[in-house]
């Protein structure tokens, strides 16, 4: 039984496990957020906590413990200078996990995991493209004209040509 055993396996052992999570923590840091799973999303957002955590008290031992988790320095730098900032005043819950369906493939239950507040920069970096009916509801109502307003002109009346045939193949004469 595996009462008290906390966490996911995620079907890896444990080296690998722990491979893998710190390749999603770094790449959550980099993107500040990741579409993935749900279970690995919800084995991440302790790890991300706890680094965030760590790098708001921003100690030398600190700085330390996140750099032999984090891959890479450039993304360990941006905890410490961006990232851990942004939540000084936070006592925790800096991370928002969305489901956003399954998996054509497989049928696994997908994902989005970001942190608070990186809604605002990925609305600022493009718009959302808005299609078909939602177009339309989002124009104003100025723009629109009544169908009633507009008054139907009787379309002139083209004097219509007879279109030439165009011949099959040319025709030889057969002897």
């Amino acid at each position: 039984m595996r009462h008290r055993k906390e966490g996911r396996k995620l079907g890896r052992t444990s080296s690998h496990r722990r491979a893998l999570l710190r390749n999603l923590a770094t790449d959550f840091f980099q993107r500040e957020r990741i579409i993935t799973t749900l279970p690995k999303a919800k084995e991440l957002r302790p790890v991300v906590e706890k680094l965030i955590t760590e790098g708001k008290r921003g100690t030398l031992h600190d700085r330390r413990k996140i750099l032999a988790y984090i891959q890479t320095k450039d993304v360990a730098h941006k905890l410490f200078e961006e990232i851990a900032p942004r939540f000084a005043d936070r006592n925790g819950g800096y991370t928002r996990i969305i489901k956003l369906g399954y998996r054509a493939g497989d049928k696994a239950e997908i994902a989005l995991i970001e942190l608070l507040g990186s809604e605002f920069a990925a609305a600022d970096k493009k718009p959302a493209k808005v299609k078909g009916r939602a177009k339309k509801a989002a124009e104003p109502a100025e723009t629109k004209e009544p169908k009633k307003a507009k008054a139907k002109e009787p379309k002139e009346a083209k004097p219509k040509t007879p279109r030439a045939k165009k011949p099959k193949a040319e025709e030889t004469p057969e002897s």
